[in-house]
């Protein structure tokens, strides 16, 4: 049970990360970029814990793992926007944080239940 632990707090670290980068994209400024290329790791180290852990079997946060998968997605195409010198839409970044606060509330409610 330690890996999910491990898990919730690189999802954690990600999601303060996100926070930040989030009100730079609001006020239409540049992100800082070592944030950026910091938030997508601790995001995908968490993703990849939780994936080892469902992968032990016994009772799983599936649908943790979805919210997060659908995140990932929109976090991809928000990199390539942000690295390409285009414009991030607002919408998609706070759909992006909704999707990943919804998973790693349901994370928490899993392994802390």
């Amino acid at each position: 049970m330690e890996i999910i632990y491990a898990s919730i707090g690189f999802f954690a670290l990600a999601a303060l990360l996100g926070m930040y980068l989030l009100t730079f994209v609001l006020r239409g400024k540049e992100t800082p970029k070592a944030i950026v290329f910091t938030h997508g790791p601790m995001a995908v180290i968490g993703v990849v814990l939780l994936i080892i852990y469902i992968l032990k079997g016994g009772p799983n946060p599936w649908e943790s793992l979805v919210l997060f998968a659908l995140a990932a997605v929109g976090g991809v195409y928000m990199l390539y926007r942000d690295l390409t010198g285009r414009p991030i839409p607002k919408a998609l970044a706070v759909g992006h944080g909704l999707l990943a606060v919804c998973g790693f509330v349901l994370l928490l409610v899993f392994a802390f239940s």
